[in-house]
């Protein structure tokens, strides 16, 4: 019992460390997983949309342009334009909220602003994170919430931030549907999917790299569980 008392107390004092170290190294492999999982995510999103977009000078061939007879017509142009360009359509309207912005440097700083705050006050902030302090008072969450919902209600509605944002939001919406109504469809090749309505066409881009995904899962382990 003597010689066996020395052996027992290094084993049981090495254990607690690297019980502790392990938790430690799991919870630091678990955050920079979902971390990685978001820009993966992320990524996926972008290449999804960049696997959509038609080439630009088709988008702009003046052969293809032809006034439309009715109003009726020259809707169903533009929703069938939609679904085959609306990658490109939403990059003509960002790059005109763009324009906008930098030709109006005071709103183009007050919407930096604001975005950074919702950025490092409230969308990157951990659990575990310290309460936020100004001035020696400390905020809760909750309060930091209100606090950026309020200045955000008031950048956009005081200032002319919400005007330049919404006159560039509806010139970019007048282009695409002027180019939508007449271009000609005709040389078009919509597929079953494509061939849907505006809504689904456009929530397709949130969803064809998640519906891909889940489909290459669900058809990868099928050969194994045969084998099995």
């Amino acid at each position: 019992m003597a010689n066996s008392s020395p052996a027992i107390l290094p084993i049981s004092d090495s254990a607690d460390p690297i019980i502790t170290v392990s938790s430690d190294t799991a919870a630091i492999t678990t955050t920079d997983a979902h971390q990685s999982s978001s820009v993966s995510s992320f990524g996926a999103f972008v290449r999804v949309g960049l696997a959509n977009r038609r080439p630009w000078p088709e988008l702009l061939d003046r052969t293809s342009f032809s006034k439309p007879e009715s109003l009726s017509e020259a809707i169903l142009r533009f929703r069938k334009n939609y679904n085959y360009y609306r990658i490109n359509y939403l990059t003509v309207i960002t790059a005109v909220l763009a324009i906008s912005l930098l030709t109006n440097p005071f709103s183009l700083i007050l919407l930096s602003a604001l975005l950074a705050a919702w950025l490092f006050l409230y969308i990157s902030r951990q659990s575990s994170d310290p309460p936020v302090t100004i001035f020696g008072r400390q905020f809760s969450d909750f309060e930091t919430l209100l606090f950026l919902i309020f200045s955000t209600v008031v950048i956009i509605f005081l200032t002319s931030v919400g005007s330049v944002l919404v006159s560039a939001f509806m010139i970019g919406v007048a282009i695409v549907f002027l180019h939508g109504s007449f271009r000609t469809p005709e040389d078009l090749f919509l597929d079953d999917q494509e061939s849907q309505g505006g809504v689904s066409g456009f929530l397709s881009l949130f969803t064809g790299g998640t519906a891909s995904n889940a489909a290459a899962v669900s058809v990868g382990p099928a050969p194994v569980a045969a084998g099995i």
